[in-house]
């Protein structure tokens, strides 16, 4: 179980100053990336459709991409980023990808994925999603609406993150979500893995009965 720190000053990840450049990124970054690629792909899943396709298709990708997002999500949190290492070099690149936030939850430069992570992680996934979706089963139009809302629920988790550790928030679910998550950071590291949710704490078994 990773400890907090208890400096303010954000613990330096790399001596290179280039390279530690990225590892903090401001949230309206993260919007200026990827909410153009979001509409572009939600355009794309309009005009690219087969002559005298029926639209149904359509609403039904974007709920599935969404629920896909939330999926991507837990499984992120839970076996990559809180996957156990084996030797050192396992142990530092777990701390480089999220035991930095563990040690300083409160940092708000790191507190969004950084596009060298998230792009490739973006591209990772849209070719995987063309080669099943695409390939397999012989619709790639459906790819477009997909990928627009699974990049959106992304955002969301994003946005969602930074508001729980950052905002006073007003909304009902977002404090559950806000407290889920801040006893996932203090009391069950290994347990509470949804940031946006608890649906699929409650599926796989890592949820806890509230304390």
């Amino acid at each position: 179980m990773w400890q907090v720190q208890s400096s303010k000053e954000p613990i330096r990840l790399f001596e290179s100053d280039f390279l530690e450049f990225f590892t903090h990124i401001h949230p309206a970054i993260v919007l200026i990336i990827w909410i153009p690629v979001v509409v572009v792909f939600a355009f794309y899943g309009l005009i690219l459709r087969p002559e005298g396709t029926s639209l149904l298709y359509y609403p039904l990708c974007l709920m599935v991409g969404l629920i896909l997002w939330t999926l991507t999500e837990y499984g992120l949190h839970r076996f990559v980023f809180h996957f156990k290492p084996r030797n050192d070099w396992q142990e530092r690149l777990v701390f480089l990808f999220h035991g930095i936030h563990h040690a300083q939850p409160m940092v708000k430069s790191r507190l969004v994925m950084p596009p060298v992570v998230s792009i490739p992680l973006a591209l990772l996934f849209y070719n995987l999603y063309l080669f099943i979706i695409g390939r397999l089963l012989g619709q790639p139009h459906w790819v477009y609406p997909l990928f627009a809302a699974f990049l959106a629920g992304y955002l969301l988790y994003d946005l969602t993150h930074y508001s729980i550790h950052h905002f006073d928030l007003k909304s009902t679910y977002l404090k559950m979500v806000r407290r889920n998550h801040m006893l996932h950071h203090w009391k069950t590291q290994d347990k509470r893995f949804g940031v946006t949710n608890t649906f699929w704490d409650f599926c796989f078994g890592t949820r806890v009965k509230e304390d």
